[in-house]
């Protein structure tokens, strides 16, 4: 029999509070022989239905609880500080140090724990929970006595922790109050559900509590309660939670003078999941409080409705005469089917009813008319919608509705792939809106279905594997060159990472590297307690949930981050549809807004309305473009390997275009050589047995999608569509015992139709080894067709493509330097800012062929409303003249300095005087001169309302003359690119072109368009690259040294470069803006991106073009003269320094002279080569050939 339960228990869902995983509570109640369990969690219910499911599959009794914030005395709506602001000592340590305190808080709220008896007091604690975040939210989300009183049936309430609303009085001294506040919960529970709490964690400030509550709860008729308060789940983990505290703080402040092993910010290290025996131990003089656990424990009983779907009321429009939802739906779908495709054939009628059949039984209907209706509403209102998305594109209903634009029997796409009749789950049907209308979409569904019956959804960032030992190392103070190396010790296999705990047990050279260090093991035996924790909430990107009423009344909404206003689920995605929620995903993608701002243009232009639904899907030129490699700004075709892989494929179709999205992710990547060789037939293609011809054919015998692995199920064993679907499922779940008994089943199969058992076993294998890797075909299809449609204007519009694309990837400068050197390839002009001729976007120029006016709105500092104002003097009056004649037109409210500097500084004013320092030097006289009265009246220092064109006498830039001091051309590009993010007019490195093409050096956009996972940085533990630095900071280490990072720019992209501090030593001279460098070192994984680490930099020095190489370079050594250090210099200059000159040693010995030509060395002979080497051997010894 049970002697104790835990009420009081956090999980790491109270974030960056408590370490406590779900499972591991859960596993602690079932060690510790405890039949039931709370989980109250700060303010928060965001675990509470993980946490229900899996107590309830280890047959423990879940009780949901929550540890609220609440306002006694006072309202949830008052935002103030609390009357009582004083710091209160909580008690001292035996040396008399202070070892807790109530500090200045910042709103006058304390703790309350409530605990849900039964499924009414679970939806008053979700309302209770909701409205903290909703109507209370004031640093914390809090509630108040008034609307507990309105929302308490049901629920138990225990009166928390010292922080509590009858502790924390207790603690000031103040019994009087405690008394006061006790007695107000009493009266809105009762004395049978109101528990005064008592907990020992050997804190002097606990002991006062236990002094005066059981006198309290006598006078009163109450009962006590013991808890522990719960944040992580055994003592040894009180290290790693301290740590976990200071994840998220300024460390700098928080941590200065505490050594975080041991000066634990809770001041105890007994909040543990302690067993039933140490409670009793140490409540020895309390025993109603222990049993009152186990009366509460029997008092909660919450049973959750499972397999309750809460759909919104779709309203069935008169006129339609439907008389029931699934009429309507059926009504629909049959005519939209027709609208689609002119004949009907019999077999896509009965492909359209089996699905109806299936949704209907399902109670779905109401589903995809919702999606239908939000669907049809952006395509009225001209928002673009994608072809498809998702294993939805594989049904006919979906296509009939308008939800996608895919039929799938044109690509013998599977309805059981995205609704199986054997598992009945909720549908889940993304949608691609152009991603600056996305939001619109969602606020037609909130005004159709009302505001609070529609919301956002959360997501948990975690403490992922390299994540925890960075956070972790930085909180111990581990130096950041020290962290990055540990880091790089963990293996990432096609792009995913094992858990550091199997890292461990399977990887014996990561086992080896920890455990050659103390402190290296101590980071990771600290970080794997919290490897996986939740770290933050944000809202998820795409997904939305639409319920019948108020979300409240189904699922706890939280406040979302950085928001006053927004608000989301507590649950996850999972979670919802667990809670029977119905959730969407509302996706932006840009493509779509590129699409359609290039359509855009094309009907400005040509009169063309372009309608992408019924672009032709074989026309030949566009396929060209794939055929050629050619498809950077081609969605999901871009990337350099892709682009050299489509050239080999020469793809004809959409078949061919999905085969090779699917196969290029990690994984299968390494089968796309050996599918373009079955293609055209240099390798054979071949069977294990000829009936899987029929699935695999269009494929060239690989199994590439999950479709095809639930075909060939279907062929072989005899399996059902829906059946194979849950193997397909089961397959990826890598479970050895339920595989032996898949297999066996499907052996069993396909005996029975009469297929050898030997080959039905290598089959299964097959099967089982391409399941992992296979990708969802209608997925492939429908991005392949959206990737087409880029590709169709990209081939027939290249010029409104093209601009299109710049005006919305202008904020990305690695995808701008792309695009214009792809429209370079094009034979597309970019012009320079112009102040006369450009407009606030990107257009295309009128008066000149194939150029693109660059949009002024792209340039930093230069708002929209500036550049408006601009374009409408200039069309209002004409053009400008002058600088003076700008500057007496324009309104210097939004014209002010900075935009001025940075017209100045990208060349907007080159088309009155390409002397751009003449106008920075003397702008601010003009606008000063220039100031037209009305501004001055208005007390306008800067610029100056504009008006009626008029004349104004240039008596400052006139008198300048024509030889006045210009940047030199260095300072102009850098200072352009400073506000344009990129090189437009030149590149630092023209100059350079011929000695960086002889060095044939490694390219950002070799890696810089890359996915890292699809990276092997083991082959570029040295590479070369040549480039420009800009952004150059001198940083000083913990050990106080040296190091630099900077940015390395080269013709194709920039990225991060860092120089540990020994290098930065040797070739610190040479770490300055503006220098152009060829940089010799490894790159590494840097989150996203790639950086450089630098082994050697040196200078890129400019050949003359009729500089000639000596055939041969001799160098003499004296051995005996020779510093050995020079060495490193030899081998710097020898790597990373191809030419023409072959290199020749002559090395001395005391009478011994030894000759030894350097093997596949040769080097380019230069001043900076010829300086270098006469600095370590002497000029004499230096002899060329």
């Amino acid at each position: 029999m049970a002697k104790f339960i835990h009420l009081h228990n956090h999980s790491h869902y109270s974030l960056l509070d408590a370490i406590c995983t779900i499972e591991g509570l859960v596993n602690a109640a079932k060690e510790h022989s405890m039949p039931a369990l709370a989980l109250t969690d700060h303010g928060v219910m965001y675990g509470a239905m993980e946490f229900y499911n899996k107590a309830q599959k280890a047959g423990i009794k879940p009780i949901l609880g929550c540890e609220v914030y609440i306002v006694t005395k006072g309202s949830r709506f008052e935002k103030g500080k609390a009357e009582d602001s004083a710091d209160t000592v909580l008690g001292k340590d035996k040396n008399g140090k202070t070892i807790g305190k109530l500090s200045n808080r910042k709103s006058n709220y304390d703790h309350l724990v409530l605990l849900a008896k039964d499924f009414e007091g679970y939806k008053n604690l979700v309302k209770l929970c909701s409205i903290g975040h909703t109507e209370g939210f004031y640093y914390k989300p809090r509630i108040d006595s008034e609307i507990l009183k309105q929302y308490s049936n049901g629920l138990v309430c225990l009166s928390a922790c010292a922080g509590g609303v009858v502790s924390s009085h207790i603690v000031r001294g103040d019994l009087d109050s405690a008394r006061e506040s006790a007695e107000i919960y009493k009266d809105i529970f009762g004395t049978e559900d109101f528990y005064l709490e008592m907990q020992n964690h050997g804190m002097e400030i606990e002991a006062k509590v236990r002094k005066h509550v059981p006198k309290l709860a006598k006078e009163l008729g109450l009962k006590t309660i013991a808890t522990n308060d719960i944040h992580y789940i055994k003592y040894e983990h009180h290290i790693p939670h301290n740590l976990y505290l200071y994840i998220n703080t300024d460390l700098s402040k928080d941590k200065e003078g505490k050594n975080l092993e041991t000066d634990l910010r809770y001041e105890t290290d007994q909040v543990y999941f302690k067993s039933a025996e140490e409670m009793c131990e140490i409540f020895k003089d309390f025993p109603e409080a222990i049993n009152s656990t186990l009366e509460v424990a029997e008092k909660c009983n919450l049973e959750l409705p499972k397999g309750v779907y809460h759909m919104p009321d779709f309203p069935i429009p008169p006129e339609s005469g439907a008389e029931t939802l699934d009429d309507y739906f059926r009504l629909l779908a049959h005519s939209g089917l027709k609208e689609k495709i002119k004949n009907v054939t019999s077999a896509e009628t009965e492909r359209l009813n089996l699905e109806l059949d299936v949704i209907t039984k399902m109670k779905f209907s109401g589903y995809f008319l919702i999606v239908a209706d939000f669907v049809k509403h952006a395509k009225n209102s001209g928002i673009y919608v994608g072809p498809g998305r998702g294993s939805a594109a594989g049904s006919l209903v979906c296509y009939a509705l308008g939800i996608t634009n895919v039929n799938p029997l044109e690509y013998n796409l599977l309805f059981e792939r995205f609704l199986n009749p054997e598992r009945v789950s909720m549908p889940d049907i993304d949608i691609d809106f152009q991603d600056d209308k996305r939001d619109d979409v969602i606020e037609y569904s909130r005004k159709k279905y009302g505001a609070n019956s529609v919301s956002q959804i959360v997501t948990f960032n975690r403490l992922k594997t390299k994540a925890v030992l960075k956070d972790v190392g930085r909180v111990l103070n581990y130096p950041f060159d020290t962290i990055n190396e540990i880091t790089k010790h963990v293996p990432s296999v096609f792009g995913k990472i094992k858990s550091l705990t199997d890292c461990y047990k399977e990887i014996p050279e990561f086992k080896q590297y920890f455990d050659q260090a103390k402190e290296r093991k101590k980071l990771l035996d600290y970080a794997v307690v919290l490897e996986n924790l939740n770290k933050n909430v944000s809202m998820h990107a795409s997904g939305v949930v639409i319920a019948p009423s108020d979300i409240s009344d189904y699922v706890p909404v939280a406040k979302a981050p950085q928001s006053d206003n927004q608000y989301m689920t507590q649950y996850d995605m999972k979670m919802l549809e667990e809670a029977g929620l119905i959730k969407m995903d509302f996706l932006g993608l840009k493509e779509l807004k590129i699409l359609q701002q290039a359509a855009d243009l094309i009907e400005q232009r040509h009169g063309i309305k372009i309608n992408l639904d019924t672009l032709p899907l074989n026309d030949e030129k566009t396929y060209e473009i794939f055929s050629g490699g050619n498809t950077i700004g081609i969605f999901q075709f871009s990337k350099p390997k892709m682009r050299e892989y489509l050239a080999k494929l020469k793809p004809k179709d959409i078949n061919d275009l999905a085969a090779m999205n699917a196969l290029y992710r990690p994984g299968p990547m390494d089968l796309i050589p050996e599918f373009i060789e079955r293609k055209h037939g240099k390798k054979e293609v071949s069977y294990l047995h000829p009936d899987m011809e029929q699935v695999l054919k269009e494929t060239y015998g690989i199994i590439v999608y999950q479709e095809q692995v639930m075909q060939l199920v279907r062929v072989i064993a005899g399996y059902s569509l829906a059946k194979a679907d849950l193997v397909r499922r089961a397959m990826g779940k890598k479970d050895e015992k339920l595989m032996r008994e898949q297999e066996e089943e499907f052996v069993k199969g396909a005996a029975e139709k009469g297929y050898n058992k030997k080959i039905a076993k290598e089959i299964f294998k097959l099967i089982l080894k391409f399941a992992d890797y296979g990708f969802n075909k209608s997925h492939s299809v429908a991005y392949s067709v959206l990737a087409y449609y880029t590709a169709y204007l990209k081939t027939h519009y290249p010029l409104e493509f093209m601009t299109a694309q710049l005006n919305c990837r202008y904020e990305d400068t690695d995808e701008m330097v792309l695009l214009i050197n792809e429209c370079k390839r094009m034979k597309i002009s970019l012009s320079l800012p112009d102040i006369n001729e450009c407009f606030p976007s990107f257009a295309i120029d009128t008066n000149t062929e194939n150029r693109i006016l660059f949009g002024l709105s792209a340039i930093k500092n230069v708002g929209r409303t500036a550049v408006e104002n601009i374009v409408k003097e200039r069309d209002k009056h004409g053009k400008f003249e002058n600088f003076v004649d700008f500057i007496s037109r324009v309104d210097g409210k939004v014209v002010n300095k900075k935009t001025l500097e940075a017209l100045i500084y990208a060349g907007a004013f080159d088309c009155f005087d390409k002397n751009r320092k003449k106008f920075y030097d003397n702008y601010e006289a003009a606008v000063h001169r220039y100031s037209t009265k009305k501004a001055e009246s208005k007390g306008q220092s800067s610029l100056f309302d504009s008006g009626k064109k008029h004349q104004v006498k240039d008596v400052i830039f006139s008198k300048l003359g024509e030889n006045y001091r210009d940047w030199s051309d260095r300072e102009k590009l850098s200072l352009e690119k400073s506000v344009l993010g990129l090189y437009v007019s030149a590149h630092p490195l023209s100059d350079y072109e011929n000695e960086i093409n002889r060095l044939n050096p490694f390219k950002f956009s070799d890696i810089q368009d890359t996915d890292t996972e699809e990276i092997d940085f083991s082959k570029l533990q040295r590479v070369r690259m040549c480039g420009i630095i800009t952004d150059m900071k001198v940083k000083m280490s913990k050990k106080g040294n040296r190091f630099a990072v900077f940015t390395l720019e080269d013709f194709t992209g920039q990225g991060e470069c860092v120089v540990f501090p020994k290098t930065y030593e040797q070739f610190r001279d040479i770490l300055v803006d503006d220098n152009i460098v060829t940089v010799i070192g490894k790159a590494e994984e840097n989150a996203n991106s790639v950086k450089l680490i630098a082994d050697e930099i040196k200078p890129l020095v400019k050949t003359a073009s009729n500089d000639k190489n000596p055939q041969k370079v001799i160098i003499k050594i004296n051995s005996k003269e020779f510093e050995p250090s020079k060495l490193y210099e030899i081998k710097s200059l020898l790597h990373g320094n191809d030419g023409e000159s072959a290199v020749v040693i002559y090395l001395k010995n005391g009478s011994k002279e030894s000759r030894m030509e350097l093997e596949n060395v040769k080097i380019h002979f230069d001043k900076y080569t010829e300086k270098v080497l006469t600095e370590i051997f002497g000029k004499d010894n230096i002899i060329l050939q």
